[in-house]
Parts: structure tokens; C-alpha cells; sequence
């Protein structure tokens, strides 16, 4: 499979370990992988099955432009970290919800990963509604206590937050005060002007193998993981094909209705942690750390998997070695992986267009950060 696309000099080692991970690719994932030293693009690759300006499902990796948004108007003082989610929203409080603050929901830590009955197929498009749902609903732990992720409905109750103090919403402020700017291949809420370029997300082949393991792990619907993933509810589509609805693409859902290229995806966290286009970062540097600051650390209740969270973002260090401390950023369910190292100097963005097993970052993952930061170095 070719390797297409640019990297500056001193970055070739990112191609080879590029091409090699391709080389050995049996079904084309279609491929994106870009890095920005700085402001600075320094790579610019991509596979067969796309091009560098191809738009895709970024499923998870979607909530890094949720949080960005949360982290600015936490830094503008719009928002407190420490005041609970009612005194914005005051229908949040029922069923003992009242003292979980912004800190804790972004934490994971709130227990209102779903719906006993499940949302329908529209409610999931729409954080809103999503959001009005479960203003009633109790929450599955002990607030504040334990945590697991909130995978669908983070950015609705996060962005309940930013409307309820903004009267606008997430969607909007991101328009404004990120995507726009800097006129990044990222969205939330896709116009139909880019339309063509948007490839549908293609379903993981596991081989009989992996299909096996795949059978193995399987959880019950009604479980915590079934119940956040709303896999209980009647009419639950196949996870891969949420993006690939043209209703999904135009709502944005902060959680995982984001559109975009890792062109998109690196843009956005260079631009928050090292600044773009000879303007500043977007995050201070205090606001970065705190926002990077490990909250929630252990097995996640959901995923029942070790997990580590900032503030809404992932903390990868504790995943991956090659990644330095105070690392933010965000994987997504088909194999994407996004983040800013600050400590050094990068921005990551890797995308797949067909689902990689076993979910979540891609395992070469961690082979292609490897040769950045050989590279860097």
C-alpha cells in the first residue's frame, strides 16, 4: 500500500514507520497521520483509501474540541470548575445530583453514563435532547466516588453547562473561537458544502482471532459498559456507522459526532497548546496543566479497564510511554488518537477510515509516536 504525502527533513523515520505499519495491513484502513512541531507542520502523510484533505468520522477524539471550549471559558472565567453543575443548570439536581461540580462531571465521576431505557436513534444525535433526558435521571455510582467513562453523553452534559451559562452552544463557541480562525478540517456540525470530501467509516474485519477475543470480553447489554454505550436500547445502531448518517455529521454531537482530518485534529491542538499562524496558544499555561492534571486514575467502572482522565481529556502518559507528562488529548472509537505534548513540543494526529481492533487508539499508535519522538529528539 503507497504512502502519500510530506515530512520535513529529519522526520523520515515517521514515514518509514509509516509505511511499514501499512506494509503489513492486510485490509486498506485509509490512513492520516500528521505532526506539527510547534505551529509547524512537519508531517504530512496519508494511505490508499483517502487523501490528505478526506473528511471522517473522528468518533471520541471528537470530545478534545468539547473540552478545548470548556477549558476557554473556564480561562476567560465564564465557567468555575468548582461550582456545581445545578447552579447552571438547575434541573441537574434531581435525584442527588445537586452537589456534583463541573470539575467532577469532567472527571467521569458523575455516574450519569446513560438512560435505564436507553435514548432513541434521533436522541443520540442531538445533545440536547440527550441532555434534557438526563437532567432526571440517578446517577449509576455514588457521585464523586468512583469513575467510568461517559462515552455518548459527556458533550451533552458538558455543553448543557456552556449553554446554560452562555445561551449558546458548545457547537457554536467552538465555530467561533477555534475551527473558524484557523480554518481547521474539524467539525461539529458538518455544512453541506463539504460533503464530498466526507468518506464513510468502513466496519473492523477481525480475523477469527481476534473475533474469538472480541467474544470473550463481550458484557451484557444492561451493564454499566452496555447501559453507557446504549446498547440496551431498542433500534441501538452499529457503533461504526453512527458518522456515516448525514443527520449525525449536520448535528455535531460534542461526544462523538465530530467530522474531520488529522490535518483538523493536530491543527486544533497545536493551536491550544503551542499556537497557530503567528498568533499565541489558545490555553495558558496554567489552564493546559490543570485541564492535563490526572482526576480520575484506576479501573474505570465502564470501560472495566485501567483509564486516566484530566479534566474531560485523556492523560496518556500513563498509556503510553513515549508521551510526556501533562499530555492531553483524545482517542476515538475507529482507531483515531489526537493530543498536544507540551513538554516536547508536539502536536499527534493519526486517523483510520475502517475500525481497528480491538477499539479505541489504533495499536500502532504507539510505534508512530515512538518515531516522533526519535525524530524530535
Amino acid at each position: 500500500m503507497a504512502v502519500h504525502g510530506t515530512v520535513a527533513a529529519g522526520f523520515e523515520g515517521v514515514r518509514e514507520e509509516f509505511a511499514a505499519f501499512l506494509a503489513g495491513e492486510e485490509h486498506a484502513p485509509g490512513a492520516q497521520l500528521v505532526v506539527q512541531r510547534g505551529g509547524e507542520r512537519v508531517v504530512d502523510l496519508w494511505s490508499d483509501g483517502v487523501t490528505g484533505a478526506s473528511l471522517l468520522g473522528v468518533f471520541s477524539s471528537t470530545k478534545g474540541a468539547a473540552y478545548l471550549v470548556t477549558a476557554l471559558l473556564v480561562q476567560d472565567g465564564v465557567l468555575d470548575l468548582d461550582r456545581t453543575v445545578a447552579s447552571y443548570w438547575p434541573d441537574f439536581a434531581a435525584e442527588g445530583k445537586g452537589g456534583i461540580t463541573l470539575r467532577e462531571l469532567l472527571a467521569h465521576r458523575a455516574g450519569v453514563i446513560g438512560l435505564d431505557d436507553g435514548f432513541t436513534p434521533d436522541e443520540m444525535y442531538d445533545d440536547r435532547a440527550i441532555a434534557a433526558r438526563l437532567a432526571g435521571q440517578r446517577p449509576f455510582w455514588q457521585p464523586g466516588r468512583f469513575f467510568g467513562y461517559h462515552g455518548l453523553v459527556i458533550g451533552a452534559l458538558v455543553g448543557e453547562v456552556v449553554f446554560r451559562a452562555t445561551g449558546r452552544t458548545l457547537q457554536e463557541w467552538f465555530e467561533e473561537r477555534v475551527r473558524a480562525p484557523y480554518d481547521l478540517d474539524l467539525w461539529l456540525g458538518l455544512p453541506e458544502s463539504e460533503e464530498p470530501r466526507f468518506l464513510t467509516t468502513l466496519p473492523m474485519l477481525p480475523t477469527p482471532e481476534q473475533q474469538a477475543e472480541l467474544e470473550a470480553a463481550a458484557h451484557s447489554p444492561y451493564s454499566l459498559g452496555g447501559i453507557a454505550f446504549n446498547e440496551h436500547a431498542a433500534g441501538n445502531g452499529e457503533l461504526y456507522a453512527f458518522p456515516n448518517s448525514r443527520t449525525a455529521r449536520a448535528s455535531g454531537q460534542a461526544s462523538a459526532g465530530g467530522i474531520g482530518s488529522a490535518r483538523g485534529l493536530a491543527g486544533m491542538y497545536a493551536a491550544a497548546a503551542f499556537g497557530l499562524d503567528g498568533d499565541g496558544p489558545l490555553l495558558k499555561p496554567d489552564t493546559a496543566a490543570e485541564f492535563a492534571r490526572i482526576h480520575s486514575e484506576g479501573k474505570d467502572l465502564v470501560s472495566d479497564q485501567p483509564q486516566a482522565f484530566g479534566l474531560g481529556f485523556q492523560t496518556y502518559g500513563t498509556h503510553f510511554r513515549s508521551i510526556g507528562a501533562g499530555t492531553f488529548g483524545h482517542s476515538g472509537a475507529a482507531g483515531s488518537l489526537a493530543l498536544a505534548d507540551p513538554r516536547q513540543g508536539y502536536a499527534y494526529a493519526y486517523t483510520r477510515r475502517r475500525f481497528a481492533f480491538p477499539g479505541g487508539a489504533a495499536p500502532e499508535n504507539e510505534r508512530l509516536l515512538w518515531s516522533v519522538v526519535r525524530a524530535l529528539a
